[in-house]
């Protein structure tokens, strides 16, 4: 089995994430607008009716804003979700969905229950972690060795202190229970890659305290830096907010060393 993905949308205006493996389908998250996702879907070949699983981060609205059009499906969430009925999720307790056995991580978070996942069919790994200001190393553990990483890159320190933002807020963001910034994100991923894993996207990118060449060069020469035998066509991308990105797909890529980087493998155009 090889798993099939795409990452959907990614940043403080929504997010999702969809997932194939062996014929299982899940969606993580359900943020954006019905228009956008359903185009998504619709490009990929794909019908929102025929998901095994949704599973739910935490219930901050640009995760969940579109829940209404998944409430007959089975959904997965660490929070009760008012009027929709889930399966509760708990922390480091695995469950599976068809193929696949999925691990709940407990992130670091100011919404109550936030949570990462890892799926595993068994030959691949693939570690969703978004949303957190903090990742200990137990849970750093949990995602060693993937094959595939989606990490949030969420802001760069000096520009998030240098923007118009109230003190509070950017205090929130950068506290242990707000967002990683892109110094502790490229410190992450030299401890958690190794030679297995052959793409990482730097997700939930900041577009106002944050830009994706400086995400993607903080990550870069962090990987490059570490020491660790790479895999040789390792691919390192920088999420944009409304912009799906697929495995498979084709795209102009940039040989910087042994890590490749993109702005993106496929645009969708903002709806």
């Amino acid at each position: 089995m090889r798993m099939r993905f795409a990452l959907l949308a990614s940043g403080s205006k929504g997010n999702s994430f969809f997932l194939e493996d062996g014929g299982t389908k899940i969606m993580i998250d359900c943020g954006g607008t019905q228009r956008y996702l359903k185009d998504c879907y619709e490009k990929l070949g794909e019908k929102i009716t025929d998901l095994d699983a949704v599973l739910i981060t935490h219930d901050h609205s640009d995760h969940i804003a579109q829940i209404r059009m998944v409430k007959d499906l089975n959904i997965y969430s660490p929070v009760e979700i008012p009027d929709i009925d889930v399966f509760h999720v708990t922390a480091m307790r695995k469950f599976t969905v068809g193929c696949l056995e999925i691990t709940p991580l407990p992130l670091s978070h100011d919404a109550p229950g936030t949570t990462g996942y890892v799926l595993n069919d068994g030959e691949e790994k693939l570690s969703y972690v978004t949303d957190t200001g903090y990742l200990s190393e137990n849970l750093q553990k949990e995602i060693m060795d993937s094959d595939y990483v989606i990490l949030e890159s969420n802001h760069d320190v000096g520009m998030l202190m240098g923007t118009r933002r109230p003190q509070y807020l950017k205090s929130r963001i950068y506290s242990d229970t707000g967002h990683l910034n892109n110094e502790d994100a490229a410190e992450i991923l030299s401890s958690v890659i190794s030679e297995k894993t052959k793409m990482i996207i730097l997700a939930h990118i900041s577009q106002e305290a944050n830009t994706r060449e400086l995400a993607l060069k903080t990550a870069r020469d962090a990987i490059l830096n570490c020491g660790k035998k790479l895999h040789p066509d390792l691919r390192l991308c920088a999420a944009g907010q409304f912009e799906m990105i697929r495995k498979e797909a084709s795209y102009a890529e940039t040989d910087c060393g042994s890590v490749y980087t993109s702005f993106g493998l496929e645009c969708v155009s903002d709806l």
